[in-house]
Formats: C-alpha cells, structure tokens, sequence
C-alpha cells in the first residue's frame, strides 16, 4: 500500500466490511454464489477432526461423487468464509500459537470456487483486481508464486505468462511441489497452484523473502487449478473437468487493510484483550511483545493464546462438538486447559470461571456473520463454564506438583516422561500443556518416556482383557486379531457375517453354515487357530456363520448367549462378539462335532435376552427423560450421553450436562 493507504484507520476497513467486500465482489461482479460456510466440526467426512480448509465441503464435486439430488450438486461458481479450526491431526497450530503474531488455531479463510467453469486466466483476474481495485492494496508490494515442474508433473507456464501481464518478471517466481502444487491424496485430483505475497514494508525488492517464513513477508492467498489425476503409478492424466479451488487468509488481509503488521493488533482481537483484561483483573494490558521482548511472565504471549482459544471453543462447541476424553472433543479440552492455565498463572487470574466470561465478547465479533453463535451462546458459556470449573479443581494443585517437579529435575536432564504422566494421569494435564511450562522453565520433556509410559498403561490394560478372556476360555488367546481377520478374508475369502436376523424374536434360525472354526490364537501349527474340524475335545471353540440370530456385545449392551446345534452335534454359545464384519460364537461343544460346511440353527436363549432388551429399552426411555426434564427447563443446556452399559438384571447410563441437577 502507499503511505496514505499504510494510515487507513480500523473504522475505514473494519473486519465485517472486508469480509462483505470480499463476498459482494465475487457475487455482484463475477456472479457467484452465495454458499455458506460448512460447520467447523465435520459431520460427514470421518477423515477430518475439524474443517481446516474452505474447499473441504466441496470434496464430492472435485471428486464426481456429489449426489445429483441435493442443492450443491448444480453449483458452477461459489464464494464465502469458511470456519476453520487446525489443532490436531495433520494440520496442528497449536503449538505455535501465543509465540508469534499469526499463528491461530481458529481462522476463517476467505475463498472462491469455479466448478468446470472458468479457470486460471480468469481467476488470476478476479483475484489481482480484488486485491488491487477492491480494496486498493498497492500493486508494488505483491509477489506471485507458481510451480516450477519436476520429474512427474509439468511447469505451469501458463500461469507464469498471465502472471506476467500484471507483474514484472522479477516478481513472478518459480517454486517447487512443496509450496505450489496441490494434491488431494497419494492418488486423485491435483494440480499446480499460484500464492500472492505481500511485503509489509514496501519499496524494496523482496523476493528473495518470499517463502522465507518471515512475517515481514506474507502468503495471503492460494489459487488452486484442479487440472489433473494422479494415478497409482504416480502418472498424472488431465481431468475431464477442471476446477478452482482458492483461499485467502481472513485475518492477514484484515491486518493488511488496517496498516498494522500483526493480526492480534485488528478488531479482531483488539476487544477481546480488553475483555480478557477485565476478566483476568490483569494490571497490564496486551501491548503486542514476544519473545524474551515479553519479560519472564509472557503476558502478551499468554492474551493471545486466550484470545485465540476462545474463539476456537466458542464456535466448535456450536457446531456440536463437546471437550471429551478422546478424538476431537480431546483437542478442545487441551485447548481450553492450555487457555485456562495461562490465564490463571500467567495474568494471574483471580476470578474462578474468567474464561467463560469471554463468551460473549465472541458473539458479539461475529453476530452479524455467524448468527449462530449468538443462537447457541448460553449452551456454549454452561460448556465452557463446566470445563473450567472442573479443570480449576485440580490446576492448583497440579502446578505446584509441577514445580516440585521441575525443580528436582537434575541440570542438563529433561523433565521426565513418568512425571508427565502423573500430571496428566491425575491432574488432567495435557501432555503438551506439561512440555509448554517445562519449556518455560528452559527445560525439555522426556516425550519418549511420557509415550512409553503411557503404552505400559495401555499393555496392561489389554492384559487384563486378555486375561479376562481367557478365564472362560481353557486360558487360550479366543481373539481375532488383525493377522486373524486378514486370513479370513484374504485365504479363507469368507464374506461379511449377515447378523439381521437378530431382530426376530422365538424362532430358530435354521440352515446356518459353518464358515470358520476358530481353537486360539497359535493353538495349531501355523499359528493361525482355524480347523476344518472340532469336537467336545476340542475345549473351547468359536464358531463364525454365515448368518446369525445372536446379538454380539455392542454399545455397552451384553451379548447373547443359547445354543448352536445340528442334528448330530450341539454347542453351548457362552459368549458372542463381533471383529469387524465376522461375528465369533465362543462356546463348548456338549457332544458331536462340527466341520467346515455343516448347517446348523440358532437357539437363542430369549428368556435372558427379554430382560436385557427392557434394560436398553429403558437406557432411551431415561435419555429422553433427562432431556425432556433438564433441557426444558434449561434453554440452551443439552444433555450429552457418555456411555452406557446393559446386561440381564441392571443398566447404566453415563451422561453430562453442564447445569447443576438440582
């Protein structure tokens, strides 16, 4: 930007007006459609633990796979701002965030969308006049990217001669896979793509900075030009239909528009360190420092983890996901732990509950763009709230066991793994919370000692299962294992066990054949346990069908037990349980034997089952009971199940809900 345009106040760009800018330009000039951003939280692609990119939505259309019945599928060109949240899995800021100035774990990403409809020398246009004309970005300090070629994929020199209209040579740059060239997966579609970088300082010549990773000199958009197949032999054969795919970072190019060199210091944030001061009773406000810059209580570092993790948890617990124990409901209890920690060590926090008290602030940032925040903020607050507080219980005590530790740790040694452990085993320490406060203390954490602790926990775990298994088995090893399952499938090609038949109810289940019969694992020469026969001699034996009236344990419900028989032959089934698609009838054989083959029926002993099924009846009877009872009468709190666990003479239903019960 020029000068004049480097002293553009907020009240001229503010936040809303670049996100609407950038939404009208794309639909009023170059007719796209209006498509709203998907939840953060992933409903229908068990791939993702969060949204982390605006194309991610748009997967069935790049594909071919997009059902022709539903809106999307007639889309052509489409515009909007997605919510993104990368912490966990193969994206993870997590780490980084507080340390610099534009790091986030929550960002929306400002995107434009062609499907077989225009390609590269129209999106180079639309994208270079948005920048220049729309919102008047000086053309001086803007570099392009694009793909250099290798030994599997040609050089996008088309993208360098459009380029070239608009940019001279010296700022049209080549560069290798890494940075332009876009892959969806080991196989599938890809392409080359294009990224435009700005240089905050201006009147220089930085291309030697682009892709340096400096923060002087930044990425702010990538088009993506879907023009290829990759194929299993690492050939790439053009698409039949060529697609656009593009994102612009919503927060740098607010911070370009408002002439500040960070993205903490735009209305973005500026409210929420206000609000975080207030909360916290902190005496110093956020004043933009990092490093050993930020004085031995990092301060600044800590605002801008808070103001970024609350943003983060505010819109994933709106889009349905809940801090939990495991997957992506972990992450945000990490997330908000790391928050909670900082918060109450770091601005000294006095205030029990200073995190949730946030919420609002958040709401009121994005009220006009993201309505349902404000429609879900009292379930969001109770949430949070609930975590904080159980959190709070234990941050305590668990700092100062940290710090005991930390100080016993011998000079030159890392904090140990096994104390890691500790913290996070009884204090509800994240392990990365832990490595954050030793490297606070100038120390590294012993990882490899934390993980080998962490899998001795899980080995004895497995163990006493193994061992529970055996008790009722002769002491053999009745498991199918990976290695079991593969063998089922690959040499003995037996197919999925057809297990529909165990909603009928006082019938046998006659004409059942034999498809696998199972003494242990590594209780015949090749290991392996399958026979072609067994007998009462045999001792205890699992039998795989190829149908089933037996309901194997599932979903906290008890399996099954009665009898399988032939006319010769008969087995008392003890025990019922599924392996992926097989399910394995573990039992004695009474008299007779059976082979590979033989047909039998299915007797199940329904007079136990009867009680079983009323049990798991009434586990949904009592769910919708609680909800009926405590969500009607408190707006916005939900009930969410936890687990369950129903056998013949008693049930369990494990829940939370973020309001006291009575």
């Amino acid at each position: 930007m020029s000068g004049e345009e480097g002293n553009k106040s907020e009240l001229e760009w503010p936040m809303d007006r670049v996100r609407q800018t950038f939404i009208d330009y794309f639909a009023k000039k170059y007719d796209h459609t209006v498509w709203p951003s998907s939840p953060c939280v992933p409903h229908d692609d068990p791939t993702l633990l969060f949204a982390n990119a605006g194309m991610n939505q748009y997967k069935p259309l790049f594909l071919g796979t997009c059902d022709p019945n539903v809106p999307m599928s007639g889309l052509k060109r489409a515009v909007n701002s997605q919510k993104c949240i990368r912490a966990g899995g193969k994206h993870n800021d997590l780490d980084d965030v507080g340390k610099d100035v534009y790091h986030h774990t929550f960002f929306e990403m400002l995107g434009n969308w062609s499907f077989g409809d225009y390609f590269k020398k129209e999106a180079i246009e639309m994208a270079w006049k948005c920048l220049t004309e729309e919102f008047g970005i000086d053309p001086e300090r803007l570099y392009a990217s694009y793909f250099a070629g290798d030994e599997s994929s040609p050089c996008d020199e088309e993208s360098r001669a459009i380029w070239l209209q608009f940019l001279p040579e010296n700022r049209v740059l080549p560069f290798g896979k890494e940075d332009n060239f876009w892959e969806m997966g080991a196989t599938g579609p890809c392409g080359p793509c294009i990224e435009i970088h700005y240089d905050r300082i201006g009147n220089r010549d930085a291309s030697k900075l682009v892709n340096a990773d400096l923060p002087d000199v930044i990425e702010i958009w990538n088009n993506v030009f879907i023009q290829f197949n990759r194929e299993a032999d690492g050939s790439i054969r053009p698409l039949p239909a060529r697609h656009i795919d593009t994102g612009m970072g919503f927060e740098r190019l607010v911070s370009i528009l408002q002439g500040v060199s960070s993205n903490y210091d735009t209305d973005i944030f500026q409210p929420l360190f206000v609000a975080i001061q207030q909360a916290t009773g902190c005496s110093e406000s956020y004043s933009g420092k990092i490093g050993t810059e930020d004085g031995p209580l990092f301060r600044d570092m800590a605002y801008r983890v808070i103001a970024d993790h609350i943003r983060t948890l505010c819109f994933a617990i709106a889009d349905g996901a809940v801090p939990s124990n495991d997957g992506r409901g972990y992450v945000l209890r990490r997330v908000l732990r790391r928050a909670v920690r900082y918060g109450r060590q770091n601005l000294n926090a006095k205030q029990l509950g200073f995190f949730s008290t946030l919420v609002p602030t958040v709401v009121e940032l994005y009220k006009n763009s993201f309505p349902e925040l404000g429609e879900k903020q009292e379930m969001v607050t109770a949430i949070i709230a609930e975590e904080e507080a159980s959190f709070s219980r234990t941050l305590d005590k668990g700092l100062l066991k940290f710090s005991d530790m930390a100080d016993k740790v011998p000079k030159g040694q890392p904090f140990s793994g096994a104390d890691a452990h500790f913290l996070y085993s009884s204090m509800g320490f994240p392990v990365d919370l832990t490595e954050l406060m030793a490297e606070e203390r100038g120390l590294a954490l012993d990882r490899k000692g934390f993980e080998d602790k962490m899998q001795h926990e899980k080995d004895l775990s497995i163990k006493a299962h193994e061992e529970k298994l055996k008790a009722g088995s002769d002491g053999k090893d009745m498991r199918l294992v990976a290695e079991q399952t593969a063998y089922l499938v690959n040499s003995l090609h037996l197919e999925n066990t057809d297990d529909s038949f165990k909603y009928q109810w006082d019938v046998p289940l006659n004409d059942c054949k034999v498809k696998a019969l199972f003494i242990g694992r590594g209780e015949t020469p090749d290991g392996m346990g399958f026979l072609d026969t067994v007998s009462t001699e045999s001792g205890t034996v699992g039998i795989i069908l190829d149908k089933t009236a037996f309901y194997a344990e599932a979903g906290g419900q008890i399996y099954d037990t009665g009898v399988i028989q032939s006319e010769n032959a008969s087995m008392t089934v003890n025990a019922v349980l599924a392996y992926g698609q097989f399910v394995l009838h573990l039992g004695a054989l009474t008299h007779g034997s059976f082979q590979v083959g033989d047909s039998l029926s299915c007797q199940v002993d329904y007079q136990r089952r009867n009680p079983i099924a009323s049990n798991h009846t009434m586990t949904h009877v009592l769910n919708f009971a609680l909800k009926h009872v405590l969500e009607d009468s408190h707006a916005n709190a939900t009930i969410d199940q936890k687990g369950s666990s129903v056998d013949s003479s008693r049930l369990r239903f494990d829940f939370s809900f973020p309001k006291p019960l009575s």
